[in-house]
């Protein structure tokens, strides 16, 4: 990767970020991202209020890991990272706008790239920010106690784990959601696929399972959310990928989709009468 390649990819860095955090079309996003830590902190001010806790703080650590897998992973962060990366292209497309990076000397990987990085920084901005914030507010109406789970418990440990599944879900999901955009004209019905496929994945057989990128993420979360029946004989087993593949393999499967979107990008042509 020679200087060249790199300022090209700082050039369209520096171009891309300011128009995808001010991108009128983003406002929702922003509400996806909002709208836990709105629920928390409404949590910790009505808990506070009382004089006497009616549930644990364990309890409330399961609360938070539910909130992590059903709305951050499951609905969240996936809508959130399709609406950041499936525009990066798709979104230049609607506003005839992409033909001027077409015009100029610049190399239609390096423009992949730098455009894949602006939407990371914001998805990472976001997304790791919403979870940091709402675990960090969950259990603050215990007080003291709180801050001993935090600081000598394993609070901490858990709020890491949560952070670095949710940047990698924002690493692999960017990956899946850029491709999708500059392949297809509708991004929206191959995202129904992908949401379909990750939201079954717990009732497929065990070597299906491994086809997504939610049963990676499940697995390194710290905290086990319980499957209340009936749904509970219905979810096939299936061993956990150990940390040192699972993070890797994620990251690897993220570049080779990158690498894949950045060569296609070479004959990718512009029609805006589609």
């Amino acid at each position: 990767m020679n200087g060249v390649w790199m300022r090209q990819i700082g050039g369209v860095l520096r171009l891309e970020w300011k128009k995808t955090f001010l991108s009128k079309r983003g406002w929702w996003i922003y509400l996806l991202a909002l709208g836990p830590v709105v629920v928390v902190a409404l949590h910790w001010l009505l808990e506070s209020r009382r004089s006497s806790g009616n549930h644990s703080l364990g309890e409330d650590s399961i609360v938070f890991a539910g909130i992590f897998m059903f709305y951050y992973l499951r609905a969240g962060l996936f809508f959130g990272c399709m609406g950041i990366f499936g525009n990066l292209f798709r979104g230049e497309m609607l506003e005839k706008t992409l033909h001027y990076y077409f015009m100029t000397p610049l190399q239609r990987e390096a423009l992949v790239v730098g455009k894949y990085l602006a939407g990371l920084a914001m998805a990472l901005v976001l997304w790791v920010g919403s979870v940091a914030v709402s675990f960090l507010l969950i259990g603050k109406h215990f007080g003291p106690a709180w801050s001993e789970y935090l600081w000598h418990g394993p609070g901490l440990g858990q709020l890491g784990s949560y952070m670095l599944v949710t940047a990698l879900a924002c690493v692999g999901y960017g990956a899946v959601f850029l491709m999708c955009g500059l392949f297809f004209k509708n991004p929206m019905i191959s995202a129904a696929v992908v949401w379909v496929w990750e939201n079954i994945n717990p009732f497929l057989p065990s070597f299906l399972k491994k086809i997504s990128i939610i049963f990676y993420l499940k697995n390194l979360c710290p905290v086990e959310v319980p499957v209340p029946p009936p749904f509970n004989t219905m979810v096939v087993e299936a061993d956990p990928t150990p940390f040192w593949i699972a993070v890797p393999g994620l990251l690897l499967v993220s570049a080779i989709l990158l690498i894949y979107s950045g060569i296609s990008a070479r004959q990718t042509e512009i029609n805006y009468g589609e």
